[in-house]
C-alpha cells in the first residue's frame, strides 16, 4: 500500500492541476489513504486479503496512466485530459468509470490466483473495500459538482451525473470477476470477455467525456 501511495503521490506532483488524470488521481489518493488507514487499524476481517486487493487494483490504474499503450477502457481520459470543454466532474467519472467497470473485475480474480482462493472467499473483502470506494462518489460531488446556479436540469451535466451510477458499476464488476474465475480453464473466451469488457467500459467512458462547449 505505501509503494501504491507513493507512486499516485509522485502523479500528484508531476501533473498539472486541471489535468484530467490528475482530478481523478486526487480524489482516488484520498479515497487509497483511507483504505490503508481502515486496514492498518482493524477494519477488516482479513487484512492481507484487503490489502492485497486494494493494491492489486490501483496496480491497474498506475499501469495503465503510465503505459505507452492503456488498454481501451482508459484512453478516453487520457486522450481528453486537457479538452477545454470538459469539466473536471467529468473526468473524475470517466476515471472511476475504468477502474471500476473493468478493472476492479480483473484485481479480483488476480488476487484469487495469487492467494488459492475462490471470488466467494473474497466477497467481505471486496463489499468492505467498495464501501469505502462509494466515498469517490461523495468526495467528487463535495468537491467537484457545479452549484445549484450552474447545474440546472437542462444541464447536459446532470443527465451525465445522474446516468452513471457507481453502485451498479462494481454490481458489475463482480459479476464480471465471477465469470472471468469461470473461464480460466477457457483462455480463448476469458480472452474474448475480457477485450468485450475493456472496450464496453471505454465506449462509456467516452460518453461520460462528452464535451460541452
Amino acid at each position: 500500500m505505501e509503494a501504491v501511495l507513493a507512486r499516485m503521490r509522485a502523479l500528484e506532483e508531476r501533473l498539472p492541476p486541471q489535468d484530467g488524470v490528475a482530478v481523478f488521481n486526487r480524489v482516488y489518493l484520498t479515497v487509497t489513504e483511507t483504505l490503508h488507514h481502515r486496514i492498518e487499524h482493524g477494519g477488516f476481517p482479513s487484512p492481507r486479503r484487503a490489502a492485497t486487493l486494494s493494491v492489486r487494483f490501483a496496480e491497474r490504474y498506475l499501469t495503465a496512466v503510465e503505459a505507452d499503450r492503456a488498454p481501451a477502457c482508459w484512453r478516453p481520459l487520457l486522450q481528453y485530459r486537457r479538452h477545454p470543454g470538459i469539466r473536471p466532474l467529468q473526468h473524475a467519472l470517466a476515471g472511476i468509470n475504468a477502474h471500476i467497470g473493468h478493472d476492479l473485475a480483473l484485481a479480483v480474480v488476480a488476487v484469487c490466483g495469487e492467494l488459492d482462493c475462490e471470488p466467494r472467499a473474497l466477497e467481505a473483502d471486496f463489499d468492505r473495500v467498495g464501501d469505502t470506494l462509494v466515498s469517490l462518489e461523495e468526495h467528487i460531488r463535495e468537491d467537484l459538482m457545479p452549484g445549484p446556479d450552474l447545474l440546472e436540469i437542462a444541464d447536459p451535466l446532470t443527465h451525465l451525473v445522474g446516468a452513471w451510477s457507481l453502485e451498479r458499476a462494481r454490481a458489475g464488476a463482480w459479476s464480471a470477476a465471477r465469470l472471468l474465475w469461470t473461464l480460466r480453464r477457457a483462455p480463448d473466451l476469458a480472452e474474448e470477455f475480457t477485450d468485450s469488457l475493456d472496450a464496453g467500459v471505454g465506449l462509456v467512458g467516452r460518453c461520460l467525456l462528452t464535451p460541452r462547449g
